[in-house]
């Protein structure tokens, strides 16, 4: 097949895109023709979503090839400005400065047209599972393959759940190898109810030994109260501290006017000399209380995507691309 892999986590990387580069080298050795288009950096947690009005900008990510080095893949490669020259051998990526849907919106439609129809996407593996309504929701690794879906291309969502930091390259690898048979299968075995899958590969020890298990996504939510921290910054750190002073000089300038008559006085109430503001002034910290969606798993029954993981199996999960109505709500609203 002629495969179309993104991901949310971008370029290789060992901190934070350590697998994608050991998919691709599977993907290739099983006969694969694989085209790569991936977010510049970072893009976790964005769902598919587009940047709306912002121009994207390509730049060209070649990879050295795939080794160990202090027990650990060795994730590298250079980047360049501009690609290279039609006749070269060497490998060549494209990296844009967008999500991974505007990577399948790019990569479907602008690039690689002499290799032929892109037969099938897979959006990742991604760092760490996707299991679950919650992480599953947000996730730009599904928002990926989500995008391809609408734009009626077969696609996996591909994700690793790992246990703990230690990466070992023989993991990693098994993982990678069982990932190309399920993808194949899947391939061989589409459903045709089915817009897209969400595959969650446990990184254990002979992974490819283990079950891998037709699952539902388990429906769960946030549990424990905000998934911010709030963040206390001393005025004289914080980069709009002047501008909340301006805005409380203006306050009690339109308050004295009100006081005194004058007339088109209006906004905020705050009384003359008042040295308070309505609000805290404070920053907000992503910290998500993962705790909310283990312990949900944990109090499910068996059969879940979750579920699944937990026990060291691989998780098949059928998706389609639509938030899906509720039946039975028909005519009118009587309001």
């Amino acid at each position: 097949m002629h495969i179309l892999v993104t991901n949310d986590d971008g370029p290789p990387s060992n901190q934070s895109s350590p697998y994608v580069h050991s998919l691709v080298t599977s993907l290739q050795s099983a006969g694969h023709t694989v085209s790569v288009v991936l977010p510049h950096t970072q893009r976790s947690w964005i769902g598919k979503a587009h940047l709306v009005g912002k121009s994207i900008k390509p730049t060209y990510f070649r990879p050295a090839p795939l080794s160990e080095s202090n027990g650990r893949l060795s994730n590298t490669g250079t980047t360049s400005a501009r690609p290279l020259p039609e006749d070269s051998n060497e490998e060549e990526w494209i990296l844009v400065d967008s999500t991974p849907a505007s990577c399948v919106q790019i990569g479907l439609h602008h690039y690689f047209k002499s290799r032929g129809p892109i037969d099938l996407v897979v959006s990742g593996p991604n760092y760490g599972r996707n299991t679950t309504a919650v992480f599953s929701l947000s996730s730009g690794t599904i928002g990926g393959a989500m995008e391809a879906a609408v734009c009626g291309v077969r696609s996996i969502a591909l994700s690793f759940a790992f246990f703990d930091r230690n990466h070992d390259p023989a993991i990693i690898a098994a993982a990678s190898a069982h990932s190309v048979k399920v993808i194949d299968y899947l391939a061989k075995n589409w459903d045709p109810n089915a817009h897209l899958y969400s595959v969650n590969v446990p990184l254990v020890e002979k992974v490819g030994e283990h079950k891998t298990l037709w699952t539902e996504m388990l429906q769960n939510r946030w549990t424990s109260g905000s998934c911010f921290q709030e963040i206390e910054v001393p005025e004289e750190e914080d980069e709009g501290a002047e501008e909340v002073e301006m805005q409380m000089r203006k306050a009690e300038e339109r308050a004295g006017k009100k006081e005194q008559g004058v007339e088109g006085a209006s906004g905020y109430n705050t009384p003359t000399g008042a040295s308070h503001v309505r609000y805290t002034h404070k920053h907000f910290k992503w910290a998500p209380r993962f705790k909310d969606v283990y312990q949900s798993v944990e109090d499910a029954e068996p059969g879940n995507d979750g579920w699944a993981v937990k026990e060291g199996y691989t998780s098949v999960t059928p998706l389609r691309a639509n938030f899906m109505h509720v039946a039975g709500f028909k005519g009118e609203l009587e309001l």
